[in-house]
């Protein structure tokens, strides 16, 4: 079946940095588009950024837009989101998703806190 499994959060200072990764498991991953999506405290689930199947093609929302980066290495099933100057609004779970067949992850919590 499919499974997608998020690391990486934490606890992280305004400005600094952090790596989230998703490994797959149970589909041809390196076929399928993925996406990042996050939901904040009080806040509703939002989109974050896309990763076409081949990698070649990412889109961002405007609140991430220069400070992320989407990618994926199809030989370990995994898709990754690098966060950079991160700040407090990006406080959040995030979760990955497989848009065919609207497959969620259980998400990770990201905390930006001094």
């Amino acid at each position: 079946q499919v499974q997608l499994v998020e690391s990486g959060g934490g606890l992280v200072q305004p400005g600094g940095s952090l790596r989230l990764s998703c490994a797959a498991s149970g589909f041809t991953f390196s076929i399928y588009n993925m996406k990042w999506y996050r939901q904040g405290p009080g806040k509703e689930r939002e989109w974050v950024a896309t990763i076409s199947s081949n990698g070649r093609i990412t889109g961002f929302a405007d609140s991430v837009k220069g400070r992320f980066i989407i990618s994926r290495d199809n030989g370990k099933n995994t898709v990754y989101l690098q966060m950079n100057s991160l700040k407090p609004e990006d406080t959040a779970v995030y979760y990955c998703m497989r848009p065919t067949g609207n497959y969620w992850g259980k998400g990770t919590l990201v905390t930006v806190s001094s």
